[in-house]
């Protein structure tokens, strides 16, 4: 598993290496998600969703998620850092999330009308 781990990592650090030598407006673990998804498919070990990753990959990906809610705990200490900054901003932080959360509601349901249609 520390092999498929050092994988993942090397993904990430390559990803933050491009995002900051081109100057990408996209964070850097997309970026090297991204290339991970292209070789994957570059070697015939990923073709659509309901294929398979490599077992030593899918192990090492699977005890990440496991682990995930750990992977907060650094965003809530920030959170509570700045609670006083967030109560000053509260409005239109209120705001962004209403606008976010109902843009997305709308533009998921409407690629479900849509695909729904699809035979």
């Amino acid at each position: 598993m520390l092999p498929m781990l050092a994988l993942l990592l090397v993904f990430q650090l390559a990803g933050e290496a491009l995002r900051h030598a081109l100057a990408l407006p996209v964070p850097g673990p997309v970026i090297g998600m991204v290339a991970l998804l292209l070789t994957l498919v570059v070697r015939g070990w990923w073709t659509g969703p309901a294929a398979a990753v490599p077992e030593p990959l899918a192990r090492a990906t699977n005890a990440l998620l496991g682990h995930l809610s750990l992977l907060f705990v650094p965003a809530g200490v920030g959170v509570m850092t700045h609670l006083a900054l967030l109560a000053d901003e509260a409005v239109p932080i209120a705001a962004a999330l209403i606008g976010s959360s109902l843009a997305a509601i709308a533009v998921g349901g409407v690629l479900m009308a849509r695909l729904g249609r699809r035979p």
